[in-house]
């Protein structure tokens, strides 16, 4: 295997043995307590090679036992990790970074290997995933309290920042690496204990990345794995022991969470789905708008929350720009992850492939004008993977359905209007509001644009507004179920409770029964 720069790719031994992506392995199993735990049932599902569309291996799905199981380890593993020291929690991150930045080619071979990205765009969900390790590394200044002393006379005020206790994620496919690790990192330096329901379609780099965290020192039960479907999805949501739960994935799921989570009493914070757009002024330097134009809506097969699916073209801007986003889509290599070459994989399932193709031929019918068709691609060698092109619609209205709804998949939708007042309402109106881009020469254009679009991430010539760790990823509207964004200060805030404290010792000169309210004097 090399790399796309024809250097090899290395696979450690360790992670050769783990996983080597061979058709017909064992049952990938549950971890709970540090520890490979089989499921309490034969109920399976296949995990594909979207590449090649084969299965090569199964996965346990979960009985309530299971979960119950997985929570009763946690609760008692929080008893003893709420009160480790911070110093404690983050010497096992450190260990943890190392061994996850020793393999970070294994992990990235897992990602090609069951969700079909190409290797390079792995390798970067991986380090993507490592920022946030980073960032819980440094956890000790994010969760000191105030201090405030006589508040009243010798009378002192301070607050402090406690765990939760158990908390849960359930995370999607198309990261199965990066996601995660935007939660259990925050919640585990926090003093939490945590419970991972990891997509079932690729869920073998989590069970790894549960082995790196064993041999960094992380105790018994602080980090547990149970796969499956809603089964364990809704037992995790009802589990009295569970405190908080985070979510990513579609809007519909991410409201039953939110919903369901608030109901039995838990803090929930639910990423929904997304239409991003990328707006484009007349005088935008059109050479970089078709690049970024063309990474960001097929780059992952357009498998990510943050790709740009609609282009909002201002005035003359689409025919200046869609020549040249064509002569891109014409040059790009679809095919294998592992194949070098190789600049778009697969989609994630067979269902999946056909459904993106199903939107496209509803886009057809309904007026759209199609410039580039991917539903026809095959991909040699791999006649049975799940291959969709690279796809661009010119003439988009938003009453289509490849305008309204999240696709997922590689089709770029070109909507084309004539102002910029246009081109705001009309993000405005759409019921998603996760990313938005805009391009142009324009500096006061890019400022008025990022102060009053009602969006939760934007991008200035930056087509997929992805924060740093030490900042927090999150939309609005439909795109959000909670108030608290998901990594950075929000994560903090989110996977701890604010505990206020007022103390006085006892003195002489205060005693005697007061029926009054307290008074500050």
């Amino acid at each position: 295997m090399t790399r796309g720069d024809g250097r090899a790719t290395p696979f450690h031994a360790e992670g050769e043995r783990w996983y080597s992506g061979t058709v017909a392995m064992e049952t990938l199993p549950h971890w709970i307590n540090n520890a490979p735990a089989p499921a309490s049932t034969d109920r399976t599902g296949d995990v594909y090679n979207p590449a090649t569309g084969e299965v090569q291996r199964t996965v346990a799905y979960s009985t309530v036992a299971d979960v119950d199981a997985a929570v009763r380890a946690a609760s008692e593993a929080a008893v003893s990790w709420r009160v480790s020291s911070i110093a404690k929690r983050t010497r096992v991150l450190f260990a943890y970074r190392e061994l996850v930045e020793r393999h970070r080619d294994d992990l990235a071979k897992m990602l090609t290997l069951e969700h079909g990205k190409v290797f390079s765009d792995a390798q970067g969900e991986v380090q993507r995933g490592l920022e946030v390790v980073e960032f819980a590394c440094g956890l000790a200044d994010l969760t000191k309290g105030m201090f405030s002393e006589n508040v009243s006379t010798e009378v002192d005020t301070y607050s402090i920042r406690q765990p939760v206790g158990v908390v849960a994620g359930i995370t999607p496919f198309n990261f199965p690496a990066m996601v995660p690790m935007w939660m259990y990192p925050i919640a585990i330096a926090c003093g939490n204990t945590f419970v991972l329901k990891p997509s079932e379609r690729d869920p073998s780099v989590t069970n790894f990345c549960a082995t790196l965290l064993k041999q960094a020192g992380l105790p018994d039960g602080v980090f547990n794995i149970v796969h499956g479907d809603k089964v364990a999805v809704d037992r995790l949501l009802e589990h009295p022991d569970v405190g908080a739960v985070s979510f990513v994935g579609s809007t519909p799921i991410a409201r039953y969470i939110y919903e369901t989570g608030t109901k039995h009493g838990k803090r929930v914070q639910a990423l929904g789905g997304a239409k991003n757009h990328m707006v484009v002024l007349p005088d935008a330097d059109m050479e970089l708008a078709a690049d970024a134009a063309v990474g960001a809506a097929y780059g992952s097969a357009g498998e990510r929350c943050m790709a740009i699916s609609v282009l909002v073209c201002v005035g003359d801007a689409a025919d200046k720009l869609l020549p040249k986003i064509r002569e891109r889509i014409a040059a790009l290599k679809v095919g294998n992850g592992l194949d070098p070459s190789s600049q778009m994989g697969p989609l994630i399932t067979k269902e999946h492939a056909a459904k993106v193709r199903g939107y496209i031929d509803a886009g057809v019918k309904e007026g759209a004008e199609l410039l580039a068709d991917g539903r026809s691609l095959v991909v040699k060698d791999h006649e049975k993977g799940f291959f969709v092109g690279p796809t661009l619609f010119d003439r988009v209205s938003p009453t289509m359905s490849i305008y309204q709804d999240e696709i997922f998949g590689p089709v770029l939708s070109t909507v084309r209007v004539k102002t910029y007042d246009e081109a705001v309402a009309l993000i405005h109106a759409h019921r998603y509001a996760n990313g938005v881009a805009i391009f142009t020469n324009d500096g006061g254009a890019a400022r008025k644009f990022q102060n009053e679009i009602q969006v939760g991430m934007v991008g200035v010539n930056v087509p997929i507004p992805v924060p740093m760790s030490y900042y927090s990823f999150g939309g609005w509207k439909q795109s959000l179920f909670g108030d608290l964004h998901i990594y950075g200060r929000d994560g903090v805030q989110f996977y701890t409770r604010n505990k206020n404290v007022i103390s006085r010792w006892p003195d002489p000169r205060f005693r005697g029964v007061d029926l009054g309210f307290p008074q500050n004097r």
